[in-house]
């Protein structure tokens, strides 16, 4: 079947200029929807990017850069990153390889068609403008017939009855009339003939040559419309299928890396990051109070309230050496309550209440600085928390396990320093070296300042890595002797701490500083307190239970109950007598102590003192009374 516009569609000029027109409007609508398509391609691979930038891990966090699903995540977002400048790609070539090319050739193609209906058009109008001529000369060619057969047919009578003179010269006029009308009809014939001719040959050139050709330049320009949207396509679906290696590769390495997850190694991270390297605490010892009930009526109201005093100032706690020493070298912080503005009956009404709570924690100091100072003082604490306050160099204030892992990091550390100071010595005396065997290539001398800062440098880092070394096999030990211990006898504590007596409690205080926790498991050191008074708490170590107690230089009587709830401070009843052992010195407590058992500070404004001028009178007065 022949497929040729010109000789198949020869009578279809108006429907040939609608479908042209279709097409040139499909080509626009698939360019819009390629140029969308891009749009979202481009959106998307934006919120891809924004995505992953937005869940990536801080590069403050230390912790997110130990466990194999944090890693694993943190690969996927990297790889989903990877994605998104895939799709940022595929947008790009739908835009410059198909996008730009199809609205160009539209424009082209829009001005081919008008190009051709024009000329279509123009032929068209030429064969009608003949044909018009045809017809006009068809039309004057029959009057003009129709005139000459009307004149011969008068003519012809006029014959026919001319008899006189008058009539036969009527006659020959019709005669020559119809002559006339003879010949004008022949020229009119004449013309008609010529005309049909010049239609013939122009009607057979319209639809034999012109419209042919117009037809065949309109077909071949619909075919190029057709194989552009063609290659569009094909384009289109190679520019997505030449990113899919790269998002399969992508794919492939998100599954890498969620197969990489490993519970079991992420869990053991969590003991190296969390372990303390301490031992569980042991069992709290039986303190008996049963003792109370076997003393005497009068007693009782007297010594219950001792008790009861001494009760809220004992701690349970099995690590009462570093709570005594704190008690014996510091004193309450806080200014004493004021006295109650009077008495109350029998000692029973309710006690004031005990001096706020001391706070030796540095974090807390830091946060009373931050309160009361200025802006920049005040940039300088939240500095200041933020990096966590001062620590020791020894880092001492961690638990052991931390602590090792904290001195084997710096040691590291160290160590890269050293060598890196280390190449930059040999380069330096590499090129002292060159320099004292070429002159002209520079002064040797002027190396010597930067080979001694460089020597300094070596000579300070290698005693700060010696002492690094000495507290990490200090700790190193000490963490031996505890696994050991752990290992032996790890059920001789509890047999030790479920002995009633001081004993077990004596024998629970020996243990090593690493093995201080509290009875639910936590971690609590006094970090300022054990700052403070290290160095002296280790010197009463090995005899601090058998030093001699502070003489006493006076005595003192309550004149109000108090309540010391707070470390450092002592319970008192109303009318207890005590011991001075410290004055005030001008703070407003007052250091007493209780049957050469308990000592501890109270408000002075709470006692009456007595020095020792006047401590025998009042206690004979008190005895007799």
């Amino acid at each position: 079947m022949s497929c040729n516009w010109g000789t198949e569609l020869w009578d279809q000029f108006d429907n040939l200029e609608k479908h042209t027109s279709w097409g040139i409007d499909f080509l626009e609508r698939y360019t819009k929807f390629v140029k969308e398509r891009a749009d979202i391609e481009l959106s998307y691979a934006k919120q891809i990017r924004s995505l992953s930038k937005k869940y990536h891990p801080k590069r403050s966090r230390e912790d997110e850069s130990r466990y194999t699903w944090c890693l694993a995540f943190a690969a996927t977002l990297r790889q989903l990153n990877e994605v998104a400048v895939q799709r940022e790609e595929l947008a790009e070539n739908l835009n410059t390889q198909i996008i730009c090319e199809l609205t160009r050739f539209t424009q082209e193609l829009k001005t081919e068609r008008k190009t051709h209906f024009q000329d279509g058009r123009r032929a068209q109008q030429h064969i009608e403008s003949s044909w018009k001529q045809l017809e006009s000369s068809k039309r004057r060619f029959e009057r003009d017939c129709k005139d000459a057969e009307r004149a011969q047919h008068v003519s012809d009578r006029i014959d026919l009855d001319s008899k006189t003179d008058g009539e036969k010269r009527c006659s020959l006029k019709a005669r020559q009339t119809a002559q006339q009308k003879q010949q004008a009809a022949e020229e009119s014939r004449k013309d008609y003939v010529t005309s049909l001719n010049h239609f013939n040959q122009d009607q057979h050139q319209h639809y034999h040559t012109l419209v042919p050709v117009i037809y065949q330049r309109i077909q071949d320009m619909e075919e190029r419309r057709i194989e552009r949207i063609c290659e569009a396509m094909r384009l289109s679906a190679e520019a997505e299928k030449k990113i899919l290696p790269v998002v399969s590769r992508c794919l492939d390495a998100m599954m890498d890396a969620a197969e990489s997850i490993q519970p079991r190694m992420d869990t053991r991270q969590v003991v190296e990051v969390y372990k303390s390297g301490f031992d569980p605490p042991g069992d709290i010892e039986f303190e008996d109070y049963s003792a109370t009930m076997r003393r005497s009526i009068s007693e009782s109201s007297y010594l219950d309230n001792r008790t009861e005093g001494r009760r809220h100032s004992r701690k349970l706690w099995p690590f009462l050496r570093k709570n005594k020493l704190l008690t014996l070298l510091s004193s309450p912080r806080q200014p004493p309550p004021p006295p109650p503005t009077s008495p109350s009956p029998g000692g029973v009404a309710c006690s004031p209440q005990s001096p706020p709570p001391v706070s030796r924690e540095p974090i807390t100091q830091r946060l009373n600085d931050l309160m009361t100072s200025g802006s920049r003082t005040r940039k300088q604490c939240l500095r200041s928390l933020k990096r966590g306050g001062s620590s020791p160099a020894d880092c001492s204030h961690l638990p052991p396990e931390q602590r090792r892992k904290k001195l084997q990091t710096r040691i590291n550390n160290i160590n890269q320093e050293i060598q890196r100071e280390r190449e930059q010595r040999d380069a330096l005396l590499k090129m002292r070296e060159v320099y004292e065997q070429s002159p002209q290539m520079g002064d040797a001398g002027s190396l010597e300042p930067r080979l001694e800062e460089v020597k300094q440098s070596l000579q300070r880092l290698e005693d700060e890595l010696r002492r690094n070394q000495a507290w990490l096999s200090e700790v190193d030990c000490r963490l031996s002797d505890h696994s050991s211990r752990r290992q032996s006898g790890g059920c001789g504590l509890n047999s030790l701490a479920t002995t009633p007596g001081s004993s077990s409690l004596k024998q629970l205080d020996n243990r090593s500083p690493a093995s201080r926790e509290s009875p639910d498991g936590s971690y609590t050191e006094d970090h300022s307190a054990e700052l403070q008074f290290k160095s002296r708490s280790s010197e009463f170590d090995d005899d601090f239970d058998d030093e001699e107690l502070l003489p006493s230089i006076g005595t003192c009587k309550s004149l109000y109950p108090f309540q010391g709830q707070n470390e450092g401070t002592l319970s008192m009843v109303e009318g207890e007598l005590l011991s001075v052992v410290e004055e005030d010195k001008g703070d407003g407590w007052t250091r007493v102590r209780r049957n050469l058992e308990e000592e501890g500070y109270v408000p002075t404004s709470y006692i009456k003192v007595f020095l020792d001028s006047s401590a025998k009178g009042f206690v004979q007065s008190s005895r007799l009374v």
